[in-house]
């Protein structure tokens, strides 16, 4: 049943035309087979706490079994279980060699732990530790899916917005040729102009082609990364626009980095189930207390000629002396967390790196935004007036040609540092562990 209503949502979605960003990343959290194994691993999690807890339940057992035996202290003692012992049953021949006798037993076992030094509660607490370990695995693989959906996202939309602006240099080309060709007839130029500009029409059309095959192989790399057929069609509806964004304190984000991202989390957690593990080692040096009590039946036949008896009682065991073994484990558990300090320190300088590489990314993107955004107004005002001055006669086709580059690149340029900031902000949310399918970063 859930496989046909994630098919139904897929189909929903994907049935159409256009597809968001944020569709996108909700449809890969919900195919994602990563996904899947993570939350599977968290509810095994709340499983190991409740086994960890039931060290403190009496733990009740029912026994069955059937005997049948000559040997005399099996018939003496089973006589005696089953109440069916006789005076007759003290004569030497019968007691040294008796006939074949039946037992049905049946035993219903109860047993409780009154003391075992805190071993429950320090297994308990070390299962609900690890219990988050896996939650924070989950939210790291949730994170990583929505920033490689994201990347691919930008990448595809990249890869239309350039093809867009080679098929605008390929019309301005084409202008340009029915413009030379105008001249030349007018006798105002050669054919040395027509065929310039043909070269440069040729060229462009090669970079349509080319940005129209890195259009199909991003769109296939974005189907993908969301999980459903290579081959699947749709139109991108979230425009690549530059991020009207806040302005982040480096420190504030490195601050929320060390608190909120998954890896950071896990060592910290890593450390207390160490220290827990050391205690729990501790905890088995110490005496234990329990109760145990039996309800037994004995009978010569499954429910007749068979009698009943009970037992209780109260056990200590204290572990005095285990082959240096325990000590051992402490020793162990001492080690581990002094190796998991070590690697939060290490996990936290990686993600503090992280952070500022992130960071400093975005300023790059944001800055080269604004210049390129004038380069491409320069640029664009400056073939208008080289176009104008060619016709007038006052500008050689090579001026013509130069600005015709210049506002392609110009162009690619302006959307290469668009597609960069929003992959930025994008790196800075997941090296900051906010990153979610509901982050503002995705608008």
């Amino acid at each position: 049943m859930r496989k046909v209503i994630l098919f139904a949502l897929a189909t929903q979605v994907w049935g159409q035309d256009a597809l968001s960003l944020r569709d996108a990343v909700r449809l890969a959290l919900r195919e994602n087979k990563g996904i899947a194994a993570a939350t599977s691993a968290v509810q095994a999690g709340f499983e190991r706490v409740a086994q960890a807890r039931s060290g403190s339940l009496p733990k009740v057992n029912y026994s069955q079994s059937f005997t049948r035996s000559d040997n005399p202290v099996f018939v003496f003692s089973s006589l005696l279980t089953q109440h069916q012992f006789g005076a007759a049953n003290f004569a030497i021949g019968p007691l040294n060699r008796p006939d074949f006798l039946n037992n049905f037993q049946s035993q219903l076992t109860v047993d409780q732990v009154i003391y075992d030094a805190g071993q429950t509660r320090l297994a308990t607490r070390s299962a609900e530790m690890e219990r988050k370990a896996s939650s924070e695995e989950l939210r790291a693989v949730e994170m990583q899916i929505v920033s490689t959906v994201a990347q691919a996202y930008y990448g595809a939309l990249l890869a239309v917005e350039n093809l867009k602006a080679a098929e605008q240099a390929v019309r301005s080309a084409e202008a340009d040729l029915k413009r030379a060709e105008a001249i030349r007839e007018a006798g105002m130029s050669t054919d040395v102009d027509v065929l310039s500009v043909r070269v440069h029409l040729a060229k462009v059309g090669e970079q349509r082609i080319q940005r129209a095959a890195d259009l199909e192989v991003a769109k296939a790399a974005l189907n993908d990364a969301v999980g459903i057929p290579l081959d699947t069609g749709h139109v991108l509806t979230t425009g690549l626009r530059p991020l009207n964004l806040a302005e982040m304190a480096l420190e504030d984000l490195e601050k929320e980095a060390t608190t909120s991202r998954p890896e950071t989390r896990e060592m910290r957690v890593a450390m207390d189930v160490a220290g827990t593990q050391a205690d729990a080692a501790r905890a088995a040096m110490r005496p234990q207390v329990s109760v145990h009590a039996g309800l037994e039946s004995d009978a010569q036949r499954l429910v007749t000629r068979g009698g009943i008896n009970w037992l209780a009682s109260v056990n200590l065991r204290w572990n005095l002396f285990n082959g240096y073994s325990d000590r051992s484990r402490i020793a162990e558990a001492g080690h581990l967390v002094e190796r998991a300090k070590a690697e939060e320190s290490r996990t936290e300088s990686a993600v503090r790196m992280q952070v500022r590489r992130a960071w400093a990314g975005l300023r790059s993107a944001q800055q080269r935004i604004e210049v390129a955004k004038a380069s491409v107004a320069e640029a664009e005002e400056s073939l208008r007036i080289t176009q104008n001055r060619y016709e007038a006669g006052f500008a050689n086709v090579t001026d013509l040609l130069r600005n015709e580059t210049a506002v392609l690149e110009s162009q690619t340029r302006y959307l290469a540092a668009v597609h960069d900031q929003r992959v930025a902000a994008t790196a800075l949310e997941f090296a900051a562990g906010r990153l979610t399918a509901a982050s503002e970063v995705l608008e």
